[in-house]
């Protein structure tokens, strides 16, 4: 009887002669490793948003009468000219005059997303020059200059034109939907 002719189980059990069975052939398992966690990740991610929301401000950074310039990276520098000479028409405007910084927050935001939604493509927001405020320093435009700074939606702002406000306002650019 040549190979040819035994069946596949009768060359199995030919070639399994002599080996013993093992007796347990469970292995013992041991627990799946978790999956790390990226701390730092999550650390840097938190600090970002307390910076972002942070009330923290240096007057020394934005003096009564200094202009406020922004222009979001990759947007031409025609375009912040435009907007300081007043060649767009203003669409909608925030007046944040008496205003507590914690109430003026949330109004900038509200109006922001207002007029993003209204497809406004310009406005102006009124902040006033902190001449009513303690020490006379401006604590809304200081604080409005990080805010929009913060906001996807805006592409450029500046100090308006002495006819609308001068440095006591902004113009801002706001994306289309």
């Amino acid at each position: 009887m040549g190979i040819k002719d035994k069946s596949d189980s009768e060359l199995f059990r030919q070639a399994m002669n002599g080996v013993k069975p093992l007796r347990c052939d469970k292995l013992p398992l041991s627990k799946p490793q978790p999956t790390p966690i990226p701390r730092q990740r999550y650390l840097d991610e938190v600090l970002v948003c307390k910076d972002m929301l942070s009330e923290y401000y240096d007057p020394a950074l934005v003096e009564t009468g200094e202009e406020l310039l922004f222009l979001r990276p990759g947007i031409q520098h025609s375009v912040l000219n435009k907007l300081r000479r007043g060649h767009y028409s203003i669409n909608a405007e925030l007046d944040l005059h008496g205003m507590i910084v914690r109430v003026a927050r949330v109004e900038v935001a509200k109006f922001l997303r207002d007029c993003k939604s209204n497809n406004n493509r310009c406005v102006r927001i009124v902040h006033g020059k902190g001449y009513g405020s303690w020490q006379k320093q401006p604590v809304l435009k200081n604080k409005l200059n990080k805010w929009l700074q913060q906001r996807d939606e805006v592409l450029a702002f500046c100090s308006a034109r002495p006819v609308d406000g001068g440095t006591g306002a902004v113009y801002v650019l706001i994306k289309r939907k």
